[in-house]
């Protein structure tokens, strides 16, 4: 299915007097606070994240997976999903591929569908987690860091393999997260599988183009549960800096043990010119990969708060690092999730651009914790859902995403296109 600019305008001239109200005081408010809110519309309708093709169908837990029917059972109708998102938000204009579950079988076709719906392709992911059909190593005990060197091999030729795939799409990152590590004592010799990953994403680093990032993932814990071989972004950070200045640390909200200051960790990576890109989604006790902003909005606030202090220029900002969202889906509609998680993100930066920077500085400068507090929840409480709703109907997106998307039924449409046993590739 398809969403017209007739639907939006339908939808739209229902919305407008409601969103001129609240978007006239917000305008009011901001005035007074010598707040130019065309830039910060500008700004907003600027920012892409990117959506997952892993994350258009219902994901699922080690105990089964419930399908939502309607799901794209090809990367074609991957591609017809994401569109749908930016038609109705204006901000989901880039589509991050994971091979081999999505592999182009006609770049040139795929590109040009991805045009057709004003798409680009972000990072393209690889994947030695999992064994695949036909296979002629196994990765049951590592992949890039693992004793045989035949293994090794075949782990770094798929990772090259991706990115030449990744090049005829016009992308222009690499993200690699690994499942290597040891599930009990004695199982693995740590710095020699450290080494071994060191030396396989050299291997892959020399095949990089000139004009691309590499993104090294971490996790502290899972599929491995005594040791993983890049546990943490002090690992990234250190494989990163060994590689070259096109490596870099991908940080996953839901990669870090409970509590930890994941701004911090931004704010450093960022100053060593080392921040990647991130993986979006929200965590109460692990990896659990729910919507962002769903748990945590002030931490997700917070984290803007540092990438915008951090950066002279929000433009080279939202340029230089890539955003993508990395969720499962087992309960909500896939769809309906990844509208909610770009709007959370969307929120967070823009209140961070809200804060006074030179306010900040001060309170911080007279060692006042109380104010900085003030400044900061100041910026966090203020409701821009107005500023952002004003620059989806500038773009002749949807006022309200969701709203349109239940409206117009979009889910019983696909389950009526594609059959309600359709399952999404690749899960």
């Amino acid at each position: 299915m398809n969403i017209t600019s007739s639907h939006i305008e339908e939808h739209n001239k229902k919305a407008v007097e409601d969103h001129n109200d609240a978007f006239d005081a917000l305008t009011h408010q901001l005035h007074k606070q010598n707040i130019d809110i065309d830039s910060l519309i500008g700004q907003a309708g600027a920012f892409q994240v990117a959506i997952p093709s892993w994350a258009l169908g219902a994901g699922g837990t080690r105990f089964g997976r419930f399908a939502m029917g309607g799901e794209p059972r090809s990367l074609e109708e991957k591609i017809k999903d994401v569109g749908l998102l930016h038609a109705l938000n204006h901000s989901s204009g880039a589509i991050s591929l994971h091979i081999p579950w999505d592999i182009p079988k006609d770049s040139g076709a795929v590109k040009e569908l991805a045009d057709k719906y004003n798409l680009v392709f972000d990072a393209v992911n690889s994947n030695t987690f999992q064994d695949q059909k036909g296979q002629k190593h196994s990765y049951k005990f590592g992949s890039l860091s693992h004793t045989k060197q035949e293994v090794r091999e075949q782990a770094i030729e798929h990772n090259i393999e991706v990115i030449r795939y990744g090049k005829e799409l016009g992308s222009k990152a690499l993200t690699v997260w690994l499942a290597d590590g040891s599930s009990f004592p004695g199982q693995q010799n740590f710095s020699k599988a450290l080494q071994n990953t060191r030396e396989s994403l050299g291997s892959i680093y020399k095949a990089l183009p000139q004009d691309w990032q590499m993104l090294i993932e971490y996790k502290p814990y899972e599929p491995n549960f005594y040791s993983m071989v890049i546990p943490d972004w002090g690992t990234s950070f250190l494989l990163a800096n060994k590689l070259g200045e096109r490596a870099k640390t991908l940080v996953d909200l839901g990669h870090h043990l409970p509590n930890t200051n994941i701004e911090q960790i931004v704010a450093i990576l960022l100053m060593e010119g080392k921040l990647g890109g991130f993986h979006f989604n929200d965590s109460k006790y692990g990896d659990d990969d729910l919507t962002t902003g769903s748990l945590k909005p002030y931490q997700l606030f917070l984290i803007f708060n540092e990438l915008i202090g951090g950066t002279s220029n929000p433009e080279q900002l939202r340029n230089h690092i890539a955003w993508m969202i990395d969720a499962s889906h087992n309960v909500k509609d896939p769809l309906e999730d990844l509208l909610q998680s770009v709007e959370a993100i969307l929120q967070a930066y823009v209140k961070a651009l809200l804060i006074d920077r030179d306010k900040l500085q001060a309170v911080r400068e007279d060692n006042d914790p109380a104010g900085a507090q003030e400044i900061l929840q100041s910026a966090f409480q203020t409701d821009v859902r107005p500023l952002l709703t004003e620059a989806r109907i500038r773009h002749q997106a949807a006022a309200n995403p969701v709203q349109l998307y239940r409206e117009l039924n979009v889910r019983k449409q696909l389950i009526n296109e594609r059959g309600t046993e359709s399952m999404a590739t690749g899960l």
